[in-house]
């Protein structure tokens, strides 16, 4: 069975330093508290691009072992808390919010 996950992804702003710095221990630590059924939280902070500056300061997964169990979690109160807070903090604008079903491909390295 697929594995789902929620992916956030906050715009750049003038003041990315204070979001560099809040984004991932309060998505996190939201996260850890208030979402049901999560596998796993990826905070990754963007640091270049080969078409120049990124439009994104911070990308956000939240992993989850079915489809089922992410929208259990939708459903439910601290979903509506992690999201207020996700809104929050971003200050480049409001962020974005993706649903994606993931196939995971493993590869030997040689």
């Amino acid at each position: 069975m697929a594995g789902a996950k929620l992916i956030v992804i906050y715009p750049r702003s003038q003041r990315h330093r204070t979001l560099r710095a809040r984004v991932p221990e309060r998505t996190c630590a939201h996260g850890r508290r208030k979402l049901a059924n999560k596998t796993k939280i990826v905070a990754s902070k963007m640091v270049g691009s080969p078409q120049g500056t990124p439009p994104f300061n911070r990308i956000t997964e939240i992993h989850f072992p079915t489809m089922e169990a992410l929208q259990a979690c939708g459903a439910s109160d601290g979903r509506k808390q992690t999201i207020a807070s996700t809104v929050a903090i971003s200050s480049g604008g409001a962020p974005i919010f993706l649903i994606a079903e993931e196939k995971i491909f493993v590869f030997r390295v040689e």
